[in-house]
């Protein structure tokens, strides 16, 4: 299917596109070159009506603003890094304090709110949009010039293919992420309490009260942590879990995937049918259930709500650059970072 392009206005005097991508089967996404935000994406229910699954807004304006980071590319680093500091190799670099004294998603610009440069690409089953930026060096105050490119990949299979590369001319930290909130149920006609979640992992991280972690895995056993039988969000969302409290009632924490199964995560929701399939060779996934979602926030198919989407962010662990027992988020100068993230779509009869 030919891939459409048109001028969605303009960002710090550049140019935003918005792309349209389509499959043979009907599927369609949108996407923005302004922090590489996926605006829309129309999957099919069991009765065959194609709904928009993700949280997105109607304008430029509403990316521009985007304080819940809803379909961007958040960077350099997804997550929290304490203090808003981090030391390399004997220097200590500051980063921006935008979560009270802390550093979140990436400060400020960050990869989330910078325009990309951008190109289609079609294939015999797939199509796709390349995104290029070239972060320089100190910006939000991490060290380095660091060229990274991010690929979204539409399959005729019903495929959201997503990966990352980047490379740094000098040791620096990259944790990208797409922050995408999905409801499958379609158009937002429901919250996503009753989606049910699956997910390969027997461990957690402990967070604190400013929601960083405290180096701890947690043992999922027992818990409302536990989804690898599969449970619904809600259970999360009403239990008396001192974790679940610290997170305004609900899940907003990293869990380490474990290996050994084709998707490490399955959400689905019973109503609509929809099932989302996720495979990553990333280390953990931070399950967010939108607790903190404002209701003074307008999404294009509504007015938003808690719990009105989930977020299922690929990723490295977060803070990790404090937490040696954590896998190292540190990219050496000239080596070069892959990740790649696919989101398959799914139907139950």
């Amino acid at each position: 299917m030919p891939i459409e392009k048109e001028n969605y206005g303009l960002a710090d005097g550049q140019t935003v596109y918005l792309y349209l991508l389509s499959n043979r089967n009907g599927m369609k996404m949108t996407c923005l070159n302004y922090g590489c935000a996926i605006t829309s994406l129309f999957t099919p229910d069991r009765r065959g009506n194609y709904e928009n699954v993700i949280l997105g807004f109607a304008d430029l304006a509403g990316y521009q603003e985007n304080v819940p980071c809803a379909g961007v590319v958040v960077g350099r680093v997804a997550g929290r890094i304490r203090e808003a500091a981090f030391e390399l190799a004997g220097t200590t670099y500051r980063v921006t304090a935008n979560s009270g004294r802390h550093h979140l998603h990436g400060g400020h610009p960050g990869f989330s709110h910078v325009v990309w440069q951008s190109e289609s690409f079609q294939q015999q089953d797939r199509c796709g949009v390349r995104f290029a930026y070239t972060s320089p060096d100190g910006e939000a105050g991490y060290p380095g010039t660091l060229a990274a490119q991010v690929t979204y990949t539409l399959t005729d299979t019903g495929e959201l293919i997503i990966e990352y590369q980047a490379q740094s001319d000098k040791d620096t930290l990259f944790v990208p992420t797409n922050h995408m909130y999905f409801n499958l149920s379609g158009g937002l006609k429901r919250d996503i309490l009753q989606h049910t979640l699956r997910l390969n992992s027997s461990r957690f991280t402990e967070l604190d009260a400013d929601s960083l972690p405290t180096g701890r895995l947690l043992e999922v056993t027992g818990t409302v942590f536990d989804f690898r039988q599969g449970r619904v969000l809600a259970d999360g969302i009403v239990a008396d879990h001192p974790q679940s409290r610290l997170v305004k009632n609900g899940y907003d924490h990293a869990f380490a995937l474990d290996g050994g199964v084709a998707a490490q995560m399955e959400l689905y929701d019973a109503a609509s049918g929809r099932i989302l399939q996720v495979h990553t060779d990333a280390p953990c996934v931070v399950v967010y259930t939108g607790n903190q979602l404002s209701d003074t926030l307008v999404f294009t198919e509504g007015h938003s709500r808690r719990y009105l989407g989930v977020c299922l962010e690929t990723q490295g662990f977060p803070d990790a650059i404090h937490h040696p027992q954590f896998p190292s988020v540190v990219l050496p100068a000239g080596q070069l970072f892959r990740s790649t993230t696919t989101y398959a779509f799914r139907i139950s009869q």
